[in-house]
């Protein structure tokens, strides 16, 4: 492939990840990214009843979902579902989602966040709702298989996952297993809702304990993460390992709750990632973080200091499909 037939090549692409992003947000917008996203053939009516709107402005929106590919009839009249290539095109799109509309508030005020951090921070805070959607949309390729691989793979019977908002991953790890148990941290009133209705429409309700709280909050009271065999935390430590006491008080209170054996599995982000692969959107996330939202993440040899302070003698680093991502294996 010659250099001009490179440029074409990478324009389409990203002509077509700019499309499906947009599309996709719509409908994340619209509240009826469950029917998209989760594989099932749905109506106009459904989706139009999820939405509480007119059917015709769905019927429209449908066509472009259609002309697009990102979803297909499915020989049943009125019926679609999402395309063969659907969670491919979601985890693509998901990256600029996250980069432009979770983060629209930084963007949109940079000139005010980069006069008064603090102010700005007040007034323009991030929609819960659109950092939920696009992480999702990332994850379910590009970090949640490790942590769920190793998990599977310990054999663990009572798994904890702290910020795990509508709890995805516990579901398809209550949903492999048929005796295993779970327990759902989240600070989000609304994201401990739709994880609960989340887990009655997989069936696994019953073995789904779901607790609204924040994750400081277990440097005091690790009572919600006692008896687990593995205490899951996916890009929320970030946000606490600043306050050294507390974070090392959550660390050593988790520790001491773990059942024989447990471990943590911390799935986070080191700074400003070299590789080729990792450093554009690394450079990015890492920016977004210190200037807009004054977290600072540690680099990969200081979150293992940080764990072995706390009293962790082994340390495992994985590096994930998300770039600058890491999963930390961390035992006593």
């Amino acid at each position: 492939m010659n250099s001009e037939q490179t440029r074409r090549s990478a324009r389409i692409a990203a002509a077509d990840m700019a499309a499906t992003a947009a599309l996709l947000q719509v409908g994340a917008e619209l509240g009826i990214d469950p029917f998209l996203d989760g594989g099932e053939p749905f109506t106009v009516a459904d989706l139009a009843g999820a939405a509480d709107t007119p059917e015709g402005p769905m019927t429209e929106y449908l066509a472009a979902l259609l002309a697009a590919g990102l979803v297909v009839t499915t020989g049943d009249n009125g019926h679609f579902q999402a395309a063969p290539d659907y969670p491919n095109q979601r985890n693509h799109a998901g990256y600029l989602c996250w980069a432009f509309t979770a983060n629209r508030p930084f963007i949109e005020n940079a000139p005010m966040f980069f006069r008064d951090l603090d102010g700005a921070a007040e007034e323009h805070q991030r929609n819960p709702r659109r950092v939920a959607v696009s992480s999702r949309w990332i994850g379910t390729r590009d970090f949640y298989p490790a942590a769920f691989d190793l998990i599977v793979r310990s054999g663990a019977g009572h798994v904890a996952d702290l910020g795990a908002g509508a709890a995805g991953l516990l579901i398809k790890l209550l949903s492999q297993d048929h005796g295993r148990t779970g327990m759902a941290l989240d600070i989000s009133e609304s994201a401990c809702a739709e994880a609960r209705k989340a887990a009655e429409r997989a069936g696994v309700a019953g073995r789904l304990e779901v607790i609204q709280r924040s994750v400081q909050s277990l440097a005091d009271d690790p009572s919600p993460v006692a008896g687990a065999d593995v205490i899951h935390a996916g890009f929320v430590f970030h946000d606490v390992v600043g306050d050294e006491e507390t974070f090392d008080a959550m660390l050593r209170s988790c520790g001491a709750a773990l059942a024989r054996d447990g471990f943590l599995a911390i799935t986070d982000a080191v700074p400003y990632a070299t590789d080729e692969r990792e450093r554009r959107f690394s450079a990015l996330f890492t920016y977004l973080h210190a200037g807009f939202m004054n977290v600072r993440l540690p680099t990969e040899k200081a979150w293992i200091e940080r764990f072995r302070a706390a009293g962790f003698s082994h340390v495992e680093v994985v590096p994930h499909e998300f770039p600058g991502g890491r999963l930390f294996i961390v035992q006593k």
